[in-house]
């Protein structure tokens, strides 16, 4: 599996409360959600996001709550994938769950740069950046994770599954 966009940068402790603001958590639609996604610390997010970005980010990406809504805001809003230098646990698998790529890698936030472009290849563990011709490695999602990505998620999974 392979993800391709532009990159957004945050930077530590990204808490659910900012990714997407609690006052929001009584709508239900993800298009409406995705609107209001990261609203706290860029009012552009949402304009920016919609032609499909990569975030980039710092340690302990998602802590907070472990409201479900916050991946799915950042999903629907035209987030790709997050790659990040750790993430908060719940959100990891919030994440995954719902088929949004995530994963670890501590050298990307030192060396990718906002607007770069840049190419994950989930399976072999690679993230190249397009604009400076860059390879960085990171650890491979196991392969349970790769086929729930694949699918879409892990409800999309259970339904192909009981087909």
């Amino acid at each position: 599996m392979k993800v391709l966009g532009k990159v957004l940068k945050f930077g530590d402790n990204i808490d659910t409360d900012v990714i997407l603001p609690g006052k929001y958590l009584v709508l239900t639609d993800p298009k409406e959600l995705a609107k209001h996604a990261m609203e706290g610390l860029d009012k552009e997010f949402s304009k920016k996001a919609e032609k499909g970005v990569i975030i980039v980010a710092g340690e302990n990406f998602g802590c907070g709550s472990s409201r479900e809504h916050a991946p799915i805001a950042l999903k629907n809003a035209g987030v790709k994938a997050i790659i990040a230098k750790s993430f908060a646990r719940i959100f990891y698998r919030n994440a995954i769950n719902i088929g949004l790529p995530v994963l670890e890698c501590k050298e990307a936030f030192e060396k990718i740069e906002e607007n770069d472009e840049v190419l994950i290849d989930l399976s072999n563990g690679e993230i190249i950046d397009k604009t400076k011709n860059l390879t960085l490695k990171f650890i491979p999602l196991p392969s349970f994770l790769l086929d729930i990505l694949n699918q879409g998620g892990l409800i999309k999974k259970l339904k192909n599954s009981l087909k």
